[in-house]
């Protein structure tokens, strides 16, 4: 008997996309399947938070060539916030501020847009029954419960910056995160909860594309694969062991340095 295909949860294709007229990828493929943890490495500016912020729909990014289908059908097409609706999630690498908009207030929000278009049968949670969930979900996490209080990353530090993404990730459980650089500027024990909040994800209804410069991330994690990204091209792909050779050997062996002139990151 043949053997059963499953099809791809993320199929990219000869994608080519500029910035200000610039080219950053340059025909980069990938597949990702359903219930696989996928990382991305390589130097400073060879395109991986392009293709993160490509993916999410970010305007700056004018896709120039090749194509992107979530489930079979073009991603390109649908604005962000479809995007999202349909499963796509970005943990930002700088997450932004949203001054008087409580924590609690914005996760609820986004909560029910996401769950009414995924089941029409949703019923909406009070604020009392998701303050409940809310609560049990960053305790797991090992957050002060008073964090939710606080207005969206005013005045949180880095490391909690990206502790907020992750509770985002566990409350709104979206088919696939797309994680840039979540590990940048965290401490030992931050990196921890974060992995583990991201471990908790995972299953065959999860996907992740890990976007990271180093492997102590994925010491946590452990990617089912991981692809070399050098100037906007995925050059070699492997298994967990390809991180750890890396994080030894850098980028030499593919004729760059650890910085490469591209624009971005």
């Amino acid at each position: 008997m043949p053997k059963k295909t499953t099809a791809p949860l993320l199929s990219i294709r000869n994608l080519r996309v500029a910035v200000r007229e610039k080219e950053i990828l340059r025909g980069l493929s990938l597949t990702i399947r359903s219930g696989e943890i996928h990382a991305i490495m390589g130097p400073n500016g060879s395109g991986k938070s392009t293709l993160a912020s490509t993916l999410m729909g970010h305007p700056a990014y004018a896709v120039t060539g090749g194509g992107a289908a979530l489930h079979g059908s073009n991603l390109l097409d649908l604005a962000p916030d479809e995007r999202a609706r349909r499963g796509l999630f970005l943990a930002f690498q700088y997450p932004r501020e949203l001054k008087g908009v409580s924590l609690r207030s914005f996760l609820h929000a986004a909560y029910e847009a996401q769950m009414h278009d995924r089941d029409p049968e949703h019923k909406k949670l009070s604020p009392l029954r998701f303050a409940s969930m809310l609560t049990g979900v960053m305790r797991l996490l090992q957050m002060d419960p008073a964090f939710a209080d606080r207005s969206v990353n005013e005045g949180f530090s880095g490391g909690e910056r990206k502790k907020a993404e992750v509770l985002q990730l566990n409350i709104l459980r979206p088919e696939l995160a797309l994680l840039d650089e979540t590990d940048s500027g965290l401490d030992v024990d931050a990196l921890k909860i974060v992995a583990d909040g991201v471990n908790r994800m995972r299953g065959p209804a999860f996907s992740a594309i890990i976007v990271t410069h180093y492997a102590r991330l994925l010491e946590y994690i452990v990617p089912d694969h991981v692809h070399v990204m050098i100037r906007g091209k995925i050059v070699e792909s492997g298994g967990a062991a390809l991180a750890h050779r890396l994080e030894k050997e850098g980028y030499a062996k593919y004729g760059v340095k650890e910085r490469i002139a591209l624009d971005e990151g």
